[in-house]
């Protein structure tokens, strides 16, 4: 049977009042290749404390090396990959209902596509360390619950394990989203269920961006796709990988070294892949409008399902 995954959205409440410049966040320091870094301990838990959490939740993560381990990936329900300056990539992860992973991170800054990518989930709250001072405008009138380290101070804290701006962690129960009770649930285009006929059998696929690498090689007695980042294996594994073609182009910003910030055209449509059950399933996806949910078919038009559990997805220049 066929399953629609539908998201109850968080509730609009005044945000706490900030100034521009107190919400660049950490500094987005020039990140050259480096060796991992050990996995990041949080320190204890403050006691627990009641809060309207959001039922969508959106938090930007860094990936270059010194930004792995990543801390609370795995309960999150969608990733998606984004090309930033220089050919890097960094992760927005996407956490609906269930439980919350106690900390969450290393948190870094949003950018201009994290807007339009985020309008399909109505109106999320976002978590992000900070932005580029004239981004900062349009973050504040994106349909979406803006909360940096400015506007939930509480919600963050740096480990002492990494360096700066490798070591800004969230703590999803400390957040304050103030949920809006006219919310309706987001239909967010992904459909459950059996998979899709034909395809190619694949054991392994690589996805590489100017600058980094994403690995997925299937595990049968798992189920699921393990996946490695510039070619180590980490611990995540989605049950669900496509590959997204579409337009990277340059936007109008710029980082502080000059270098321009991509921008990802996550509205219009394009070639897909989806990777599920050992398989790979040649596709499209679709989108209307920043408004619609993001719709993959087949080469017939017909619906793409989705297998239940984690689902990655990759936003790749069109080829």
């Amino acid at each position: 049977m066929r399953r629609r995954l539908f998201l109850t959205l968080p509730a609009a409440a005044a945000l706490a009042a900030c100034t521009v410049s107190d919400r660049g966040g950490a500094p987005d320091d020039p990140e050259p290749p480096t060796s991992p870094a050990p996995e990041s301990s949080a320190p204890p838990e403050p006691r627990p404390r009641t809060v309207r959490r959001p039922t969508v939740l959106a938090v930007k993560i860094d990936n270059v090396r010194a930004a792995r381990p990543h801390t609370g990936l795995r309960e999150a329900t969608v990733i998606h990959v984004e090309q930033v300056e220089s050919g890097l990539t960094r992760l927005l992860a996407v956490y609906s209902g269930g439980g919350l992973p106690q900390s969450i991170g290393p948190v870094r800054s949003a950018r201009e596509t994290d807007l339009e990518l985020l309008r399909q989930y109505g109106k999320p709250v976002l978590a992000f360390s900070g932005a580029q001072g004239k981004l900062l405008p349009l973050i504040d009138k994106a349909q979406l619950y803006p909360r940096s380290p400015a506007e939930a101070p509480g919600a963050y804290f740096r480990s002492p394990s990494r360096q700066i701006p490798h070591n800004l962690y969230l703590r999803p129960s400390r957040l304050d989203p103030a949920p809006d009770k006219e919310a309706k649930p987001a239909d967010l285009g992904l459909r459950f269920g059996g998979a899709p006929s034909g395809g190619r059998a694949t054991g392994e696929h690589t996805v590489r961006f100017p600058a980094a690498r994403y690995g997925f090689t299937w595990s049968a007695a798992r189920d699921r796709w393990r996946v490695s980042m510039d070619g180590t294996r980490t611990n995540l594994t989605p049950s669900t990988v496509v590959v997204q073609y579409g337009v990277v182009r340059d936007s109008r910003f710029r980082d502080r070294w000059g270098n321009v910030s991509p921008y990802t055209e996550t509205v219009g449509e394009g070639e897909a892949l989806m990777l599920r059950d050992g398989r790979a399933h040649t596709g499209r996806w679709s989108r209307e409008s920043a408004e619609e949910a993001t719709v993959y078919t087949d080469a017939d038009g017909k619906p793409l399902l989705f297998a239940d559990g984690q689902v990655w997805i990759l936003h790749v220049r069109r080829r």
